[in-house]
């Protein structure tokens, strides 16, 4: 596969499909801390957000500060994904009548689509060294995790399962792939190698697991869950190899979707209706200290904080 070629530097300082989630705001406020203080100050965080009366990718300071809207279309833009120098931001477009994988620069100048296909696309994830994107499709019949070159060729399906196969995530040292399946029935968190090979499911909950997360370093993977019989999401952490399952939220009215590690693996940051509307959040990484970091009546969601 090649190399990727940045397209023109400048660094600025939802919904995914078949998924009974929120829509993709504002000033911080704060929910009353559980302890610690989460710092959430490095990097950038994209988000999608609703509050221009369509769906558009924003990006805001890890502190919330400077929200600022990006992508400025007419058409659904959302599931946004940073290039591992922060350079560049992939993200889901309908603009051109179905669902497609687009890329632009961190400030959302040179916007440029990379698929191009009668069928939907969605949910990309930049591979740790840039020359590569993982997505999913549903170009044979159901949703399957493909990868593709950078700039949009040479499309290679992973998967191949007749479940759905949904939400691709690299580990950071870009060996294996963590992706949510249905393959046996429920919802689950699986794991492959980068080439498709070795796919080994994680949790076996009786509920659904969706939206994997590596953290920074490689060691955990937090993740959405919804415990059978349940209606609410909560946030959850786990060991790379699927143990030690530790709920971060425990919101047990709202519903807290889509984590998303900071550059030093010391906070995360959610999408959460605990106040009513549904907002991007941020809490330290043991689930203390939760910061509310958009604050409007509209839906902000899919929150991607960048890598550095």
């Amino acid at each position: 596969m090649k190399s990727y070629q940045q397209r023109g530097l400048i660094l600025v300082a939802a919904l995914p499909f078949m998924l009974v989630l929120a829509g993709c705001g504002g000033g911080a406020s704060l929910l009353p801390p559980t302890g610690g203080a989460a710092s959430a100050a490095t990097g950038s965080i994209a988000f999608c957000t609703t509050r221009d009366g369509n769906h558009e990718i924003y990006v805001m300071n890890g502190d919330g500060t400077r929200q600022t809207n990006l992508t400025n279309n007419l058409a659904l833009d959302a599931t946004p994904a940073w290039s591992p120098d922060s350079t560049n931001i992939a993200f889901r477009s309908e603009r051109d009548g179905n669902s497609e994988i687009y890329v632009m620069n961190a400030d959302g100048s040179a916007q440029t689509r990379l698929t191009n296909t009668s069928t939907a696309e969605s949910a990309p994830a930049w591979s740790p060294d840039g020359s590569n994107i993982a997505f999913q499709s549903d170009l044979v019949g159901d949703y399957e995790i493909y990868v593709m070159d950078a700039d949009g060729t040479a499309s290679t399906n992973l998967t191949n399962s007749p479940g759905l196969d949904l939400h691709p995530a690299w580990s950071p040292d870009g060996s294996k792939i963590a992706f949510k399946s249905e393959r046996n029935g429920g919802s689950e968190i699986y794991v492959m190698n980068a080439d498709g090979s070795g796919q080994t499911r994680l949790t076996s909950s009786l509920g659904v697991d969706l939206h994997p997360a590596w953290s920074p370093d490689g060691s955990e993977i937090a993740f959405t869950r919804r415990e059978a019989g349940g209606y609410d999401y909560e946030i959850y952490v786990m060991n790379a190899d699927g143990t030690g399952q530790t709920n971060l939220t425990n919101d047990s009215s709202a519903a807290d979707l889509g984590p998303t590690w900071s550059p030093d693996g010391a906070n995360i940051a959610f999408q959460s209706n605990v106040l009513g509307s549904y907002d991007i959040y941020v809490m330290n990484a043991d689930g203390t200290a939760r910061a509310k970091l958009t604050d409007t009546a509209d839906k902000e969601s899919w929150p991607a904080w960048s890598p550095n």
